[in-house]
């Protein structure tokens, strides 16, 4: 299991896929004989990641490692379908650190959580337009967030402002600043054997 840094205080990130509804998380890492077989070996799987809807992803995603990372873009319901944590695990280790949606699948979100993604919704659904493939967001305080909760705003392109909205428990968002339940369990010993973070 590789080691998952947590947040930094402000990310500015490429946005690597705009998705529309309900992106299952088949869509995400296929399923079937072609993948599972490599389920133990992260590094294989994530090359798999969003090959159905589009292949160039994981090319792009390689390139934005060595900085911050990049975000997705998805539209109602992301993450729905099976609960399997491939599906947010593969994406984290190749860069991924912020999904921005209209809403989420509850168990993606959770296993979103688990691995240190951030996941924030759009406050007013109409401000997903005004994110395209190949947008640059900034989102400042991002500390000041995950310690509060609430609401947020990040910029787009360097001038229009989407007002986000991090409607996750107190815990998720401990876990998040950890930078994911691994090392949010290491900050807290004990608590190993309770993992229900909602």
């Amino acid at each position: 299991m590789p080691v998952f840094e947590p947040l930094p205080d402000t990310l500015q990130l490429p946005v690597l896929l705009c998705l529309g509804d309900d992106v299952s998380t088949d869509d995400i890492l296929p399923g079937g004989t072609r993948v599972l077989p490599y389920r133990s070996n992260i590094e294989k799987i994530s090359r798999f990641v969003f090959n159905l809807l589009d292949a160039s992803y994981t090319i792009h995603a390689c390139d934005t490692r060595c900085g911050d990372g990049h975000a997705i873009v998805a539209g109602e319901n992301y993450g729905q379908g099976s609960s399997r944590e491939h599906a947010a695990l593969a994406p984290r280790y190749l860069g991924l650190r912020l999904v921005i949606a209209r809403s989420f699948a509850r168990i993606h979100l959770q296993n979103l959580v688990n691995y240190g993604v951030l996941p924030l919704r759009f406050r007013r659904p109409g401000d997903a337009t005004a994110v395209r493939q190949g947008s640059n967001v900034r989102f400042a305080n991002v500390k000041n967030l995950l310690q509060t909760g609430g609401d947020s705003e990040a910029a787009i392109d360097g001038d229009t402002i989407v007002q986000l909205n991090c409607d996750l428990s107190e815990r998720q968002r401990s876990v998040i600043l950890a930078g994911g339940l691994i090392n949010w369990l290491r900050e807290h010993p004990g608590t190993a054997g309770d993992t229900r973070l909602g």
